[in-house]
């Protein structure tokens, strides 16, 4: 399970990003994450990560305050969690093949192992024939279904999507959704930030709505609703 309690985060004397944010996320669950720009979304996620870390308050992981991790812990402890971009941020000069076993060359598997899990991978997500080219060379749909198998390579706990449909059109959009509703139902936690109000009233899942630091509602089938 995933707890925040009490958690504000403030960068400066000024900004307050987050503030005296308590969630809980139970394991297995997909969330939406919705709000306006700067409503907060994005750093929750990142403190998530340890990208931040409070300026008050705790974030509990696995009945561990990760806030308090060493430094030499945080390697570990974000192998637990997959995180896909809103413009994917794959590596321009690598393959689709290359990007996707790079997440498994960073946790010294053989060669023979990573060769097996890339292709079973690049054939789930059915982007097997994309898998000699380029970033550039790809659609938005591939290109993110990409950045999602890297993502989930390594069979994460949690994956964590920010804005992941923030660029597509609607159809590659809806499908990239299903393929998080899948990944969902293998029992990883899903946690997806979104402005797509349309994906989130028809998907009927758990609405954490953001504003301005602080969470306003929390509904177990809502809707996008900053209301």
């Amino acid at each position: 399970m995933i707890s925040f309690q009490n958690v504000s985060k403030k960068f400066g004397s000024t900004i307050t990003a987050l503030e005296d944010v308590n969630l809980e996320i139970k394991n297995g669950e997909f969330v939406f994450l919705v709000g306006p720009s700067g409503a907060g979304k994005s750093t929750l996620l990142r403190l998530l990560t340890l990208e931040y870390l409070p300026t008050t308050g705790k974030i509990i992981m696995d009945e561990v305050d990760i806030t308090k991790l060493k430094s030499s812990d945080i390697p570990t402890h974000r192998r637990k969690i997959g995180f896909v971009f809103q413009d994917g941020k794959l590596l321009d000069d690598r393959t689709v093949w290359e990007n996707i076993a790079l997440a498994l060359h960073v946790k010294n598997l053989t060669e023979d192992k990573i060769t097996k899990e890339v292709e079973r991978t690049l054939k789930l997500f059915e982007i097997w024939n994309r898998r000699h080219l380029f970033p550039r060379q790809l659609s938005g749909g591939e290109a993110q279904r990409t950045a999602i198998a890297r993502a989930i390579i390594g069979k994460p706990e949690v994956l964590l999507a920010d804005e992941p449909t923030g660029d597509l059109d609607p159809q590659t959009a809806w499908s990239v959704l299903q393929l998080l509703g899948e990944i969902n139902s293998w029992g990883t936690t899903v946690v997806m930030a979104t402005h797509n109000r349309e994906i989130v009233d028809m998907q009927k899942r758990r609405v954490v709505s953001i504003k301005a630091g602080k969470i306003i509602k929390d509904r177990s089938e809502g809707k996008y609703d900053l209301h």
